[in-house]
């Protein structure tokens, strides 16, 4: 069903003229003729974009019963680029809430996305990540992951007196003996500083002991919950993006910061960007007081370094 976007959309602050030398006021609204839905895809708004061409958002299916989230030409039905690939798992619902998040960020200046490619259609989203994640046997026993600093993470069902067990994350080092300790699901995810598939399985376990009266799952069904509703979120892959378009050169630390308003002078008045802020946000230097950097920023600060420092949508550069 086509929906009729706000009216009319204005741009970033400030941004416009630095990525398109020009004002980019955006006014987006329904297509003159909406197209009706077809097997193949579902309609889901339409708009015109900032030259007043007619654009439509579509969910097709993809791979292993995924969703392919396509903003495209209205009139030709080409200049397909994707905006999300959802997987299997994931309720229909959040095809429309990506679609208004999209629009949203076109308002403000961003919304970028890459031009889709046939191998979209192919591809199984997350699976490589948890395959590579997975020890060979992680299927057989719950799930076994290594961090980087040599230690092991899995699911356990551990003593919590008397005859009941209580189902919780463990870390024990790969290579030793030494008895492992609880952590937090939390703990685990910054240590791979990644969610899958560690949340996966916190839900795969979650769902098998659900009505097993001898395994408590009340410590780790909250900590999932948390995760899932925390706005502190992992810095990989925004430290990823920025690094490769510093490697690009494409922007320095210095602008990245100064876009953001992080701004520092010297006793002369010359102005230069607080590297220092930028690069702790992205977990590469500790902060103050600190002995290792941070895996964690919050999404608002995250939002801003995306839509101002790098010009992009904050979904390009979330894990």
């Amino acid at each position: 069903m086509s929906t009729t976007l706000p009216s009319p959309i204005s741009t970033a602050h400030g941004r416009g003229a630095a990525r398109t030398g020009r004002t980019a006021t955006r006014r987006s609204q329904a297509c003159a003729t909406p197209r009706r839905a077809t097997p193949e895809h579902a309609l889901l708004a339409s708009y015109l974009d900032e030259d007043g061409r007619s654009r439509e958002l579509i969910a097709r299916p993809g791979a292993a019963n995924s969703t392919l989230v396509i903003d495209r030409d209205c009139t030709t039905l080409e200049d397909t680029r994707l905006v999300a690939h959802l997987a299997a798992d994931e309720p229909p619902e959040n095809a429309a809430v990506v679609c208004e998040s999209y629009l949203r960020d076109l308002a403000c200046g961003g919304g970028r996305c890459r031009a889709l490619s046939a191998q979209d259609t192919q591809l199984v989203p997350f699976v490589e990540l948890a395959e590579s994640k997975l020890s060979p046997s992680a299927a057989a026993d719950g799930g076994q992951l290594s961090d980087g600093s040599g230690c092991a993470h899995s699911l356990e069902l551990v003593p919590s007196g008397g005859s009941s067990t209580e189902l919780r994350w463990w870390r024990c080092p790969v290579e030793h003996t030494a008895s492992g300790e609880p952590v937090s699901l939390r703990e685990a995810i910054a240590a791979l500083e990644t969610y899958e598939p560690l949340c996966a399985l916190t839900e795969r376990a979650l769902r098998r002991h659900e009505h097993d009266p001898g395994v408590s799952t009340s410590v780790v069904r909250a900590e999932l919950a948390r995760v899932h509703s925390s706005p502190i979120v992992l810095n990989r892959r925004l430290r990823e993006v920025v690094l490769a378009t510093i490697a690009s050169e494409e922007l320095s630390m210095s602008e990245i910061a100064i876009r953001c308003g992080r701004v520092k002078r010297d006793r002369r008045g010359n102005e230069a960007g607080e590297t220092s802020w930028l690069a702790r946000r992205l977990g590469l230097v500790p902060e103050g007081g600190r002995s290792t950097p941070t895996p964690w920023i919050h999404s608002d600060v995250l939002g801003l370094i995306a839509r101002q420092g790098l010009s992009v949508s904050p979904r390009e550069v979330e894990l």
